[in-house]
């Protein structure tokens, strides 16, 4: 099992889909590690050679922020802008859309589910 920045890389797949496992690399990153060490985009994870996946290791390690560090360098930016008591810093706090969404009827994934307001009753309809 190829094991790179901390992620188990799934066998089965194929090379530039198989990175994008890593927490920082996505589609281009992928195809990029790809042509730089000249490995076949199309090539599976299970018919690269030893070589291939310390290369691609180090080629990771060395120019590109992935995983736990991305994940730390993410959340101590969103804790300076809520020291800072900016906009953003406050949108971030209550847990709403920060970057100018509507919340009048949207916003459902970042707010979680809709609470029922207690003793709002509906008015009966009329005969």
């Amino acid at each position: 099992m190829a094991r790179i920045a901390g992620v188990n890389i799934p066998q089965d797949k194929i090379v530039s889909v198989a990175l994008t496992y890593i927490h920082g690399i996505g589609k281009k990153f992928s195809d990029n590690i790809c042509g730089k060490l000249n490995i076949s985009k199309n090539k599976r994870v299970n018919s690269l050679t030893e070589d291939e996946i310390k290369k691609i290791r180090e080629f990771i390690d060395e120019n590109y922020k992935v995983e736990g560090d991305l994940r730390r360098e993410i959340s101590l930016n969103i804790k300076r802008l809520i020291d800072l008591a900016t906009y953003r810093g406050t949108r971030h706090k209550k847990k709403l859309p920060v970057r100018g969404q509507r919340t009048h009827c949207n916003a459902r994934t970042r707010k979680g589910k809709a609470i029922a307001i207690a003793g709002k009753k509906l008015t009966p309809l009329k005969k």
